[in-house]
């Protein structure tokens, strides 16, 4: 593995982080993560302490952030945050953002033209956003000559005419119809289901619990390994009490069993973890510590805090 300060390199593919937005989501620990035990945010508040936490005023952090990847040839960006000019009347933080995105996917060499594959892996509000742009009074698809590969059981659990309940209740509201149709009604979406090959490097599979066609991107390289695994975690406390889950779990029961099993690999095969919403340094080396696990070293990217 090499690395500079927003680059790393893992056998023949390159990472880049571009951000989106950092700063809190205005929820504390007890409503973000209702099941984290007693007293374990105060117990790891050395590192959790301000990337994950604010402690002063009780608040999680969060970034948004793509991870973009270079890999035989082709470009492909992994989720796509938020999004700007997006009516979210349901999420407040989210709403209407206006933000450099754009100009710091240029920075890192790219223009929405340039991408070959967008990789949402679920569909929620924060992973979708830049699927599509403002153009005139119409959504469009901000990559055009993309391919968008979603999973077809998040695309059903999502699309409003199928009345699915969710714990989200209205929180997601308005984003399959400005972010995930009018790219599929361009013809530019693959709905797979199972696993689905990118190429000699990257292979995707379903990873459910948190939605139910949550995905993990996994990638093999030389003797490098990665998975981009979305929002089975968004803080690193769930790495060390991984039976906590987000407020935001579709399947408690599920999404606890996903984690253990993924970090497990991750353990095992000394597998890069790449969080969609991981501040600070992005990405985590994890070890097998008892029936839990224990970060055993950070990427090396530049901090976000």
């Amino acid at each position: 593995m090499t690395q500079h300060p927003e680059q790393i390199t893992l056998g023949d593919v390159t990472v880049t982080r571009v951000k989106e937005f950092h700063g809190s989501v205005e929820l504390t620990p007890e409503q973000f993560f209702p099941d984290s035990p007693d007293g374990s945010w105060d117990e790891h508040r050395g590192w959790l302490a301000p990337d994950f936490w604010n402690p002063e005023t009780d608040e999680c952090h969060s970034v948004t952030q793509s991870w973009l990847l270079r890999s035989e040839g082709r470009t492909i960006l992994v989720d796509t945050g938020v999004g700007n000019h997006k009516d979210r009347p349901y999420a407040p933080v989210w709403s209407r953002m206006d933000t450099e995105y754009l100009d710091n996917l240029a920075a890192a060499g790219v223009r929405p033209e340039d991408v070959d594959i967008v990789v949402n892996t679920h569909l929620h509000i924060d992973h979708v956003g830049w699927n599509t742009r403002l153009d005139g009074r119409n959504w469009v698809p901000t990559f055009p000559n993309a391919t968008y590969l979603m999973t077809r059981r998040d695309f059903e659990f999502w699309n409003p005419a199928n009345e699915n309940t969710t714990v989200l209740g209205r929180g997601n509201q308005n984003v399959f119809e400005d972010s995930v149709t009018p790219v599929h009604q361009a013809g530019l979406t693959h709905l797979w289901d199972g696993s689905y090959r990118i190429d000699g490097n990257l292979r995707l599979d379903l990873a459910p619990g948190h939605t139910p066609g949550s995905s993990v991107l996994t990638l093999e390289s030389g003797g490098d390994r990665a998975l981009f695994v979305g929002d089975l975690v968004h803080t690193a406390l769930q790495i060390v009490e991984p039976e906590t889950n987000s407020c935001f779990c579709e399947d408690p029961v599920e999404s606890r069993a996903t984690r253990h099993k993924l970090l497990g690999h991750a353990a095992e095969h000394n597998a890069l973890v790449f969080p969609a919403h991981f501040a600070g340094q992005g990405a985590v080396e994890v070890e097998r510590d008892g029936s839990k696990f224990a970060i055993k070293g950070w990427a090396g990217f530049s901090r976000i805090s």
